[in-house]
């Protein structure tokens, strides 16, 4: 989920990705009320993804994730890993990366219409302030 978002919103530096945590990671869309089974899932997954990297007590992070050398234990890791974030958004599956975005760019927008209601109020309020002052 992260990084389709992170390949979404963030810049770019030549071909590397710009990770800014403004930008990127405090306006990340992250499930508000995860049940205490799915953060479980999640820390379960993730440290199995530690466990599968300390299979590999040799390969550098460019050995253990080149595209075309990733061992299956560490690649399974991740797709379980993701399968329980995704459980706590409320979805078992998406189809493509598309509709993981659609689904995350709703999710933000829901988070941020209370703020844009909340600023037109006091813009609202400074301009009534400053025309009383008139």
């Amino acid at each position: 989920m992260h990084n389709a978002w992170m390949r979404q919103v963030c810049g770019r530096l030549e071909g590397r990705y710009n990770y800014s945590n403004n930008l990127v990671y405090n306006n990340f869309p992250f499930p508000k009320e995860p049940t205490d089974k799915q953060r479980e899932n999640v820390t379960r997954t993730a440290q199995g993804i530690l466990d599968a990297r300390l299979r590999f007590p040799g390969a550098t992070l460019a050995d253990l994730y080149d595209p075309l050398t990733m061992p299956k234990e560490l690649l399974d890791a991740h797709r379980a890993n993701d399968e329980a974030v995704d459980a706590c958004y409320g979805k078992q599956r998406f189809k493509n990366e598309l509709e993981r975005l659609e689904f995350l760019f709703d999710l933000y927008r829901k988070y941020t219409e209370p703020l844009a209601v909340i600023e037109e109020n006091e813009t609202r309020k400074s301009k009534r302030k400053s025309k009383i002052k008139q």
